[in-house]
């Protein structure tokens, strides 16, 4: 109303139309909260008779009302030549001499749309098997992929594994060919997304099972791990080993959700099996050793080996914690890697070539290396163990001696550090956790309050046995008069004490 009017307005405006002004108990501010001009630009595109699938695409609300679930837009999507268009895009080169900035919007919009989670989409893309050979056909196509609409592609058949997946997976089964297409362009990361759906997204409990048991029969852990070879290219060998550890992690996720499972998960199985992690240890060591392999196989054993879900600060945790595990390893991967024990050994004394590399410190004539570092990770790994047969085998090697040497030699790797003071707290631990005498009994701290100390009548330099029902840690003796720890500290304090 004017300023200055003090009767009571007899209309409001409001989104450009006038309406009768409300009574003084209904505040005229409600009016302005509404958007009551409902009609969207989609809704007045589809008025037209010769509209475009391009031209819905144009549209910046397109995909806000599909979402919505617009009737007359879901029709017009829904059209079997519409589908047909949405499929092609996410899974064909876009033509070269368009504009960069516009070349990629028409598929990135047409894989919103498809992956939009609607029923009706859903039920039209999972139950057409026109559209599901258009989508399949993308891995017909030479590597390399182009990493975009690989993405589309595994975003959409994502999505349709999770809700159409009777329909889906029956698809799938009958092309002969889709796993090893998966395979050949597992150097693709949405690649190893996929295979990681079809583990992962399958409901219910049995049809995962049916699942499960069809990605065994076709041997994917074997052939994966023949993809972690010095003859493959990095990228290859690097997307095989983390989609090992993600099937690892997954599997034994899902096995601990479900513990009324009638039947073990057949891919976790075949990678805990002795054969599985001896043929990995041959594709590291026997032949051309690179350190591209050696990491990437390393890094699968690393995963077999873990006790705990979280890592590397879980491990750490537990030293204080008395060793609870959330997981056991099973004795084959051990028995698998004791033998390459001293392949890890000779790993640690003679690493892949690397080059000078120039540091704030100087040039590192001899870098440490990444392969190097996760032999030191699996070292304190099977020290966590506490396997006697592999204690006996570091002990017969003097591994622990070398990492000390390393330990020294590199002042500034931290990395390396942390990894040699979890192997001495893993000794360490495991040697307070075994044989603590009961108060009272021969060696218990009443009958001796100093304990640690030496008999009078031994000589300095003789270590003292081992209180009776305390069996010797065979680590423990080895880490101490060996690798003589504690006068390796004292050196290197002295040094640096004088290099400061």
């Amino acid at each position: 109303r004017p300023q200055g009017f003090r009767g009571s307005p007899r209309w409001v405006w409001s989104s450009n139309r006038c309406f009768p002004a409300p009574s003084q108990s209904c505040p005229i501010t409600m009016f302005w909260k509404f958007d009551l001009n409902t009609t969207s630009h989609v809704d007045k595109l589809l008025d037209k008779e010769d509209v475009t699938l391009e031209e819905l695409m144009d549209e910046d609300d397109v995909l806000q009302e599909c979402k919505a679930q617009n009737r007359r837009l879901l029709d017009f999507l829904c059209q079997q030549h519409c589908m047909e268009q949405l499929v092609t895009l996410i899974t064909h080169e876009p033509p070269v001499d368009m504009d960069e900035k516009v070349r990629f919007k028409y598929p990135n919009t047409a894989c919103e749309l498809l992956t939009s989670d609607v029923p009706q989409i859903n039920d039209k893309l999972g139950g057409d098997e026109t559209l599901l050979n258009i989508l399949y056909d993308f891995l017909d196509h030479e590597p390399p992929l182009n990493p975009l609409l690989a993405s589309f592609f595994s975003k959409t058949i994502g999505n349709l594994i999770a809700r159409k997946t009777e329909q889906v997976i029956s698809f799938l089964r009958k092309k002969d060919k889709f796993l090893s297409l998966v395979l050949k362009h597992i150097d693709t990361s949405a690649m190893m997304d996929l295979l990681l759906r079809l583990i992962s997204c399958v409901e219910p409990a049995a049809l995962r099972q049916d699942v499960l048991n069809w990605l065994n029969e076709a041997r994917i852990i074997q052939r994966l791990v023949e993809l972690i070879h010095s003859s493959q290219d990095e990228d290859r060998q690097s997307n095989a080993s983390q989609t090992l550890c993600d099937i690892i992690r997954l599997s034994r996720d899902q096995s601990a959700q479900l513990q009324d499972v009638p039947e073990p998960d057949p891919l976790l199985t075949a990678l805990e099996s002795q054969e599985c992690v001896e043929q990995l240890l041959r594709n590291m060591f026997d032949g051309e050793q690179t350190e591209n392999c050696i990491v990437n196989g390393t890094q699968v054993l690393l995963t077999l080996l873990e006790t705990r879900r979280s890592g590397v600060e879980g491990l750490m945790d537990s030293y204080t914690q008395g060793f609870e595990r959330s997981y056991t390893v099973n004795s084959s991967i051990l028995h698998g890697i004791e033998p390459r024990l001293k392949d890890f050994h000779q790993l640690l004394l003679r690493p892949p070539k690397k080059p000078a590399i120039l540091t704030t410190l100087g040039v590192l004539e001899e870098p440490l290396g990444n392969a190097r570092l996760h032999g030191s990770r699996l070292i304190a790994a099977l020290l966590h163990t506490n396997t006697p047969s592999i204690n006996q085998e570091l002990c017969r090697l003097s591994t622990m001696d070398l990492l000390l040497d390393l330990f020294f030699k590199y002042t500034w790797n931290n990395f390396l550090h942390f990894q040699v003071e979890l192997s001495i707290a893993a000794i360490l631990s495991h040697s307070m956790h075994e044989g603590k005498p009961s108060p009272g009994e021969p060696g218990s701290k009443e009958e001796a309050p100093s304990g640690n100390a030496a008999p009078e009548s031994a000589e300095p330099s003789e270590p003292s046995e081992p209180a009776a029902g305390a069996p010797e840690n065979i680590m423990v003796t080895h880490l101490f008069q060996k690798c003589c720890l504690v006068q390796r500290i004292l050196d290197a304090w002295e040094a640096n004490d004088k290099i400061q």
